[in-house]
């Protein structure tokens, strides 16, 4: 049951029916579905196929080697003394190979580059040496730790430089796809349902797998993360595990992101990470951003002076709000939170993501998908007499509109209020004075449900509903 991921299918199928060699690298976060897109794409077709170990010496990677040369169908197959035999022993079965294309899948490629094994170099000279010197081998390799493959394979300064003909970043599912998903596992929720769930979860398939069909969303949360014995409840450690050799700097950052809602300049993180500034921070940031877990954004006008970090996976925060917090090991944590201070806070910060996790699907609604912008964000700190206010999306437009959007988190339609009126119309003017933006701004309201119409709401341009982030 393959869900969207038509552009990941539709380069693979290319590859596959490429006239040259093609090596296509494939990464993103744990339980994302790289193995699966793989699997359903090339189901039976491949000539060799491979999943390294975790936390497993040479030795016992070349015999897990050896066991899939056998298993893929060659006969009185030594055991490799190291990886460059061990790829000589890969290139002369598939040189017996009668398949047109031969596949050649290698999953968790990272794992098998243990300290001082040899691996990289042999691995190098399989592909300079003899595969990519044919016009029949369809290499694909794949990893959940993405701060490896980037630095060892897409982004490799020695033999491997500029060798991958393909590369794949797999992304979580968007709010769209989970619906098809959650629809073909015949789960039956409504888009509320499906939007708190996405608010929770991402988009990670795997996550939502293991959703009970027979259970509210309630319970089903309280099973999967809180449970003494849930099958999530240890995900998050393992998570950054999975992804980063050395895991320490990469959550150090993400726990003093998790403190600021709207994140933090690089020396702001530099102080609350007590982190040094230097080359490592940048790679960190830079893999962290790969992988779907911060974003880097600016305020208006300041592009090159006011980068911002923020943390914006879904699951992640999550964790900061409930499951970290949760110290009485309640097993009905979540339940318990429902309709709490807490829950309504967390609520409005997870669906302010989600939009910023759905910007093209906004610019859809706002009818300008195929208009050029630019997304950023907007503060003014206030002076003597005049307070300060913030806009977290700003969608800036070629068409000479910027639109300023609000995100608005409630069960039913939302009434706005003189104080929201005032509230709203006070950011509207103070940017345009402030900025002296010569386009036109438009007030932008996004929500769950709508807005009821009273004497305030025809102040606001274009009203968007969660239902649009569907699309």
């Amino acid at each position: 049951m393959l869900i969207g991921r038509t552009k990941e299918q539709a380069l693979l199928k290319r590859a596959y029916e490429s006239d040259e060699s093609q090596f296509v690298a494939i990464y993103g976060r744990r339980r994302v579905g790289k193995t699966f897109l793989v699997r359903e794409v090339f189901a039976g077709r491949f000539a060799f196929e491979l999943t390294g170990l975790a936390n497993t010496k040479t030795r016992g990677q070349l015999r897990n080697f050896q066991l899939s040369l056998r298993n893929a169908g060659m006969a009185h197959v030594p055991r490799p003394a190291d990886w460059l035999e061990a790829f000589d022993l890969l290139s002369h079965f598939l040189d017996a190979c009668s398949a047109k294309k031969k596949v050649v899948f290698i999953d968790e490629l990272p794992w098998m580059d243990a300290p001082r094994s040899g691996f990289l170099a042999a691995f190098e000279h399989f592909w300079n040496a003899w595969a990519s010197s044919r016009n029949d081998v369809l290499l694909i390799v794949c990893g959940s730790a993405t701060s490896w493959i980037i630095s060892n394979i897409v982004n490799n300064h020695g033999g491997l430089h500029n060798r991958v003909t393909a590369e794949i970043a797999l992304r979580p599912f968007s709010l769209g796809e989970c619906r098809d998903y959650a629809q073909a596992m015949r789960l039956e929720m409504t888009d509320h349902q499906l939007l708190e769930c996405y608010m929770i979860m991402g988009g990670v398939p795997y996550y939502w797998s293991k959703l009970r069909r027979e259970s509210s969303l309630a319970q089903n949360v309280d099973w999967l993360f809180f449970a003494h014995d849930g099958l999530l409840r240890g995900e998050y450690h393992a998570l950054y595990a999975s992804l980063f050799r050395h895991p320490d700097h990469y959550m150090k950052v993400i726990e003093a992101l998790s403190a600021k809602r709207s994140g933090m300049t690089r020396n702001e993180l530099v102080d609350a990470a007590k982190l040094k500034n230097n080359g490592l921070l940048t790679r960190v940031l830079a893999d962290l951003e790969y992988c779907g877990f911060i974003r880097r954004y600016s305020y208006y006008a300041l592009a090159r002076n006011g980068t911002i970090y923020q943390l914006i996976d879904n699951f992640t925060l999550f964790y900061y709000q409930f499951m970290a917090p949760n110290t009485r090991n309640d097993e009905h944590f979540w339940s318990n939170s429902i309709d709490s201070p807490r829950h309504r806070v967390w609520t409005g910060l997870a669906f302010e993501r989600v939009c910023l996790q759905h910007v093209r699907q906004i610019k859809r609604a706002l009818g300008v998908e195929g208009v050029v912008s630019v997304e950023c964000a907007w503060q003014y700190r206030g002076q003597a007499g005049t307070p300060g206010t913030q806009i977290d999306l700003l969608i800036d437009r070629n068409d000479g509109i910027i639109n300023l959007c609000e995100m608005k988190f409630a069960q039913d339609e939302v009434e706005l209020d003189l104080d929201a009126h005032r509230n709203l119309m006070y950011k509207k003017t103070r940017f345009i004075q402030e900025t002296g933006t010569r386009s036109a701004v438009h007030l932008t309201l996004v929500t769950v449900n709508g807005v009821k119409r009273n004497q305030y709401s025809d102040d606001i341009q274009v009203i968007l509903k969660a239902s649009d982030l569907f699309s």
